[in-house]
């Protein structure tokens, strides 16, 4: 073990408390490994690994949907130093090629259902040697390809002999890209180790919990947040390969589940689903969630049918990503805010793209920005982003976030929007969220996204895209905007865009910069409202 903990040590300290506590149930295989059965396969696979030619610093991509295979890949690399370099499994071939080829990946695994992506787009992969396939206990297997499960038995079960210490990259996170081309986020051990202790800490997580993944796992949310931090404290690990809200409500039952983590559209789903079904969930105490504030109406559902608290995490990959809570106790009374900031964090509300000292006046709207001891190393290859994202004040690192937003008079933090998403309209500033949370309170309306468009005579008008029920008209919104109490006339959408489905990333956000270029693969019915 390094002076300073790496996240092979943490998983390797809880063996050493807790050898016999269960570490993974992975149901979809019928595995439930004790944590001395999950180190032992992780030492297999680092060592197979090796065999296979990979070093410390080599990147190893995946392209796999949750289950005990990423979890045994992502220990397995850090024991051994190498890179872990997840992508999202449903990246078609195009950004599949994208990805490999800036990290430079040189190995890559994959399975059934990400196969055609991969092999198709195989060809262009220069800079991968290996291709690792991890059904290979099915009949048509790849021959080109090796079998995860033969890797795994080839290996020695003995620790790595690989010195790994705190500073090594631990992984590239590419991020999901609302504003264009993903960017590989470089992590190092020490601040995903301190990542760990601070969601311990806010969930107060102990030896007795069980967690349930069913969120994406090649996301940093459901990663970071959620795994790693339970395999360090030594609780046990439910995985799901995707999300199903009947799936979910009866593993709470059948494994006494206490934690879940879900962005709050899953909880809506996992509420709405669970109020028609019997099924016993008394066992959840703690709902975590992120990507955006509970809606109160959702919140309300998911209290009546499933845990009385819930805990908010405001942040991004590049800070963990976790750097702002909101404790149980303060949904509602908080409703609406991201929370306060985390232990060992600071944030600080600047004029857009300032330097970190032009703070703005208490409760003004401004660049968020926040110190952090997880934050990342640096975007990889891009010198001048990370320039742009990371800069100091005072021996103290500030990350750019991109968000706007205030705090109150109790320092909580409010969350107004994108910076590249707010509408300048006749020299006033118009923050697209506002009218969303209006727009989507129509019973007619299932989601909006606002957007500014040019225009000749205010600079941008502001336009709607907006998935309703064929029953609605342009006109029958723009009524229910001009009733409003919560909005001003100005800031109404002069066009209205009505689509089948919003452009969204991964973590279900939209992506609105496919709205203003119209790179989106929706075919808009149009509706413009006369000023």
């Amino acid at each position: 073990m390094s002076e300073h903990p790496t996240l092979g040590d943490t998983l390797e300290g809880t063996v050493e408390r807790h050898p016999d506590r269960d570490a993974i149930i992975y149901p979809r295989k019928d595995q439930r490994w004790t944590y001395a059965d999950f180190d032992d396969r992780v030492n297999r696979l680092a060592n197979a690994l090796l065999e296979a030619g990979i070093e410390k610093g080599d990147r190893v991509a995946t392209v796999l949907y949750n289950g005990s295979e990423i979890a045994l890949t992502v220990f397995a690399c850090a024991k051994i130093g190498a890179v872990f370099t997840p992508l999202n499994f449903r990246l078609p071939a195009g950004e599949i090629e994208y990805i490999v080829t800036d990290a430079e990946a040189e190995m890559v695994l994959f399975e059934s259902a990400t196969r055609e992506a991969v092999e198709s787009a195989r060809p262009n992969l220069e800079t991968v040697d290996e291709y690792v396939f991890i059904d290979d206990d099915r009949a048509d297997t790849p021959s080109d390809a090796d079998g995860f499960y033969e890797m795994l038995e080839s290996g020695s079960p003995d620790r790595p002999d690989v010195r790994v210490d705190e500073n090594d990259v631990y992984a590239f996170i590419y991020t999901s890209g609302t504003t264009g081309q993903p960017k590989g986020v470089v992590h190092e051990h020490r601040d995903m180790v301190e990542h760990n202790l601070l969601c311990i800490a806010e969930s107060n997580l102990t030896r007795d919990d069980v967690g349930l993944s069913m969120m994406p796992l090649y996301h940093c949310a459901e990663l970071h947040c959620n795994l790693f931090p339970r395999v360090h404290r030594g609780a046990a690990n439910v995985i799901h390969h995707e999300f199903e809200p009947n799936a979910v409500l009866e593993a709470i039952e059948t494994h006494a589940v206490t934690l879940v983590f879900a962005a709050p559209t899953a909880w809506n789903a996992l509420s709405l689903t669970a109020a028609e079904m019997d099924v016993d969930v008394s066992s959840l105490r703690l709902g975590l969630y992120g990507a955006a504030p509970m809606p109160e109406q959702v919140l309300e559902n998911c209290r009546q049918h499933l845990c009385d608290d819930y805990l908010q995490a405001y942040g991004m990959t590049e800070i963990g990503p976790a750097g702002v809570f909101q404790a149980p106790e303060d949904q509602l009374s908080k409703q609406g805010s991201a929370g306060l900031p985390a232990l060992n964090h600071r944030v600080r509300i600047v004029e857009p793209d300032a330097d970190p000292e032009q703070v703005v006046d208490e409760g003004a709207v401004g660049e968020i920005l926040i110190a952090s001891p997880c934050t990342m190393r640096e975007y990889w290859n891009r010198p001048e982003a990370t320039a742009d994202s990371l800069r100091e004040a005072d021996g103290t690192t500030w990350y750019y976030t991109g968000d706007l937003g205030y705090r109150d008079d109790d320092g909580y933090l409010y969350v107004v929007d994108r910076k590249d998403d707010m509408i300048v309209s006749g020299g006033e500033n118009i923050y697209p969220s506002e009218i969303e949370d209006v727009l989507f309170t129509h019973d007619a309306v299932e989601e909006a996204a606002i957007v500014g468009e040019p225009d000749d005579e205010w600079g941008e008008q502001v336009v709607a895209y907006v998935v309703a029920d064929d029953s609605i008209t342009a006109s029958d919104l723009d009524a229910f905007a001009l009733e409003s109490d919560h909005l001003a006339d100005f800031k109404r959408p002069r066009t209205y865009y009505f689509v089948d489905k919003l452009p969204k990333n991964p973590s279900g956000k939209v992506q609105k910069f496919k709205l203003r270029t119209h790179e989106a693969d929706v075919e808009p019915e149009t509706e413009s409202i006369s000023t």
